[in-house]
């Protein structure tokens, strides 16, 4: 579970549309509240769910090969099937022109549940599904799992963190940065996606066979 969370969650933290998105909230007006109120709802988000899988089990896994085991590693392969299936498709589609999408022109208007909400829908819900997934062998029992899942929504948040620190601690160069790091995401967006979306599909297939047939 645990190799299975640091994948997962590294894999969320590096995603390149919510990173852009995010980068444009601290640029805009009232920028470092803006990007709080993004930070704090997405791991938010990442909590709330990883609750209501601990809700569901009562922080005890479930036996090996049991019905509900099995349901949680069906599902860990189907999220993967499509990550494939959906990296492949976005590696064969025409190149689209480079630019932050339309919306970017009204972040700096943002109010601060805006971006609350943005953090939502840019939330890589398949991944999240996965670490969801993941998180039903969690056995609240002993520290190490309750620090792994701790662990696991800090690293999944942590690009966020850091840049949000950074921009607090020192904003000019921050800005100068950020920015730049924003052009590169944009110009690599699309590899970006396909890259992660196969690397994950194929680790979440390969290991969800492993868990079925072992």
């Amino acid at each position: 579970m645990v190799l299975d969370l640091l994948v997962i969650g590294t894999a969320i933290s590096l995603g390149p549309l919510h990173n852009s998105a995010f980068i444009l909230l601290l640029s805009a007006r009232r920028g470092i509240r803006l990007g709080l109120a993004f930070l704090l709802s997405w791991l938010a988000d990442l909590v709330a769910v990883i609750a209501c899988v601990v809700l569901l089990t009562g922080g005890q896994p479930p036996s090996h090969h049991s019905a509900p085991s099995t349901v949680a590693v069906a599902a860990k392969l189907a999220i993967g099937v499509a990550l494939v299936l959906y990296g492949g498709h976005r590696r064969r589609r025409p190149p689209r022109p480079h630019g932050p999408p339309r919306w970017a022109a009204r972040l700096d208007n943002a109010s601060l549940a805006t971006a609350a909400g943005l953090a939502w829908v840019l939330q890589p819900w398949a991944l999240v599904g996965a670490g969801a997934a993941t998180a039903v062998d969690a056995d609240l029992s002993t520290l190490d799992d309750w620090l792994a899942l701790t662990g696991y929504c800090l690293l999944a948040t942590l690009s966020l963190i850091v840049m949000e620190m950074y921009t607090v601690w020192a904003p000019t160069a921050a800005n100068a940065r950020l920015d730049a790091l924003r052009h590169w995401l944009e110009h690599h967006q699309e590899q970006l996606i396909v890259t992660l979306s196969l690397l994950m599909g194929l680790w979440l297939v390969g290991r969800s066979i492993y868990e079925l047939v072992v």
